[in-house]
């Protein structure tokens, strides 16, 4: 006999009964006389409908020992189905049943009392035997005893060779304190950590708050530290709003937790309706922002997303994670250089693309010092490039990625990206109705290649020391996923010509941020030195020019920065001028002439 058929039989049985039983407690003296040949023929009609509504919701194909509420739900359905059924019929077949009327719904009861109890049992049996294998289990505190502490809480019951065992739970809030969730005890308050790992011999900490601030965390790591135990972390908020909670995404935490903000609400509304059904190019889609972009946007739903870059490795690499993930949607994967306007043109010609996010630059500080006539031609001319094809072929709107280098630069970086967003602006004054143009600046991006995370990882690895340029220079973070969505809500607004300023939060010293990579590894005899100012950096980075103000948005997180009118001849002819420069390699007129477009710049300048 197979398990399904077993099952159905197994259920067949436990409705029998309880159709019996309701018969019993009915009409007890007939009983007693011995089962009369209506109730039989009631219980055999009772089970061919059963039979039939367990065919149909799938009754036997359920998993008992993984069995839940969800599958209690299913249950009760097929239960009420049955019930209803039966009523039909003792109503229609009244005189010859002779059925009283309460027998159909306390048979209804009955049955799903019995059939529901033999799920249960059957769970906690193979969850008990799964717990006598699992025999190295860590005892888990849990900090957060809200609904996804809960949630994990739940899953390491339900799945104990996963080697986790939670014993219960620490928050803050003032009701839940001395109360029971999914049966464990709130042990007390979250500064009781130290004391409640000693005393319930807790041997690792999991911060359950997905919405928890960067200071929540590093207080949270903090104690366990000082309590001597590991300490690990659920994902963000906008990992686990899918609800498909996972003991897997469990993980160590990074220093993106110990920089979290409150979660960035998205108006997705305004998202889907300009990316939804379109076809969208992304340059640079290899890269970190425009790898992260590529899979942000697939959850809205677009034709097709055209993934332009120069890497091959990287542009294969996003689009197998991309035919993966959403099979649905069509990708097609583009070699080539904004540089090239040729290769560019090949593309908005064969695909006509409805939407363009340009994520393609150069944007390493000390490199671009070395070579300024690279990051003209990438991001000044390969800027141009996108937008003039972008007019041409009235694509609808466009999304430059800019950064907060571009503001009062001091670096031939920053100076380029200022120019990009100027011929973005002259590209906008030429829109034609229905074409949006539009820059977005940004600050660091954690995690992105050559990042300072990533190179004091590397450099912990080798020993140390880290170094830091200055002790007093600060940064804007941002994490990759949080930049990424910030731009797609900026494409969302789309006030032709505007330059967005995303709310960066508080700057972060980039000293104490290498003080909290050496915290998170444990390589606590790593130093931190101080190297100097590289040519081109700045002590302190800002999001506005002196002349610039700021203009609220329909977006809270997001601001329009006044700017002054570009002049568009102007910047075709300075466009012009210095491609030439670049193409003879002169450094030194390129950087004339960035002085001489970009009145606020502060080459040399160290802040």
């Amino acid at each position: 006999m197979n398990g399904t058929l077993g099952k159905l039989l197994i259920d067949l049985g436990l409705w029998a009964a309880a159709a019996l039983m309701a018969y019993a407690f009915r009409k007890p003296t007939l009983i007693e006389l011995g089962i009369p040949l209506n109730v039989i023929g009631y219980m055999g009609l009772s089970v061919g409908v059963m039979a039939l509504t367990a065919w149909y919701y799938h009754l036997p194909r359920q998993t008992w020992q993984r069995a839940g509420v969800p599958d209690l739900m299913v249950l009760a359905r097929a239960v009420t189905v049955s019930t209803l059924l039966m009523f039909a019929l003792g109503f229609i077949l009244q005189g010859w049943l002779q059925l009283p009327r309460s027998v159909p719904l306390l048979s209804g009861v009955l049955g799903f009392l019995f059939m529901g109890c033999v799920r249960v049992v059957a769970r906690l049996l193979a969850e008990n035997v799964r717990r006598q294998e699992a025999t190295d289990q860590r005892r888990v505190l849990i900090v957060g005893a809200g609904s996804a502490g809960a949630l994990f809480a739940r899953e390491m019951q339900r799945h104990p060779e996963s080697g986790l065992r939670p014993i219960g739970f620490l928050d803050d809030e003032s009701g839940k304190q001395r109360q029971r969730v999914v049966g464990l005890p709130v042990f007390g308050r979250i500064a009781d950590l130290p004391a409640i790992v000693v005393r319930e011999s807790a041997q690792e900490v999991l911060i359950a708050v997905p919405s928890a601030s960067g200071d929540f965390v590093r207080r949270v790591v903090d104690l366990a530290r000082k309590a001597q135990v590991r300490y690990r972390i659920i994902p963000g908020v906008f990992e686990i709003l899918s609800g498909n909670v996972n003991i897997n995404q469990i993980r160590d935490v990074n220093v993106e937790d110990l920089l979290r903000r409150p979660p960035v609400q998205l108006n997705t509304a305004e998202i889907a309706g300009y990316l939804k059904d379109r076809v969208i190019l992304v340059t640079g889609a290899g890269g970190s922002i425009g790898s992260e972009l590529v899979r942000q946007l697939a959850q809205f739903g677009p034709r097709t997303v055209l993934l332009f870059g120069r890497g091959e490795n990287s542009i294969f690499g996003i689009q197998q994670e991309l035919g993966r993930n959403f099979p649905e949607i069509e990708n097609v994967a583009l070699i080539g250089d904004v540089r090239d306007e040729k290769r560019l043109r090949a593309v908005f010609e064969e695909f006509r693309p409805q939407v363009v996010f340009h994520a393609a630059a150069h944007k390493h500080v000390p490199l671009m010092e070395r070579t300024p006539s690279e990051a003209i031609l990438n991001n000044v001319i390969g800027t141009r490039n996108v937008v003039h094809l972008c007019l041409e072929y009235g694509t609808s709107r466009l999304v430059n990625v800019s950064t907060d280098k571009a503001v009062n630069p001091t670096s031939v970086m920053g100076a380029s990206k200022r120019v990009a967003e100027m011929v973005v602006s002259a590209g906008a004054s030429r829109a034609h109705p229905g074409q949006a143009f539009v820059s977005v600046r940004f600050g660091n991006v954690l995690g992105s290649r050559g990042s300072v995370v990533p190179t004091f990882m590397a450099q912990i690895r080798s020993g140390g020391p880290i170094t830091v340029t200055h002790p007093e220079m600060v940064r804007y973070f941002m994490t990759i996923p949080e930049a990424s969505r910030l731009v797609l809500q900026a494409g969302g607004l789309a006030e032709n010509g505007k330059v967005y300023v995303l709310n960066m939060g508080d700057p972060v010293k980039i000293a104490d941020l290498a003080r909290d990579v050496i915290r998170l590894s444990g390589a606590l005899n790593v130093e931190v030195v101080f190297s100097g100012i590289r040519p081109g950096e700045k002590l302190y980075e800002e999001l506005l020019t002196t002349s610039e103000g700021i203009d609220a948005t329909t977006h809270m997180e997001i601001f329009s920065a006044k700017l002054a009118p570009v002049d568009a001849q102007l910047i075709d002819k300075e466009l012009q001028l210095l491609m030439e420069n670049a193409a003879k390699s002169d450094s030194n007129a390129i950087r004339d002439q960035l002085g001489q477009l970009i009145p606020e710049n502060k080459f040399g300048q160290v802040r």
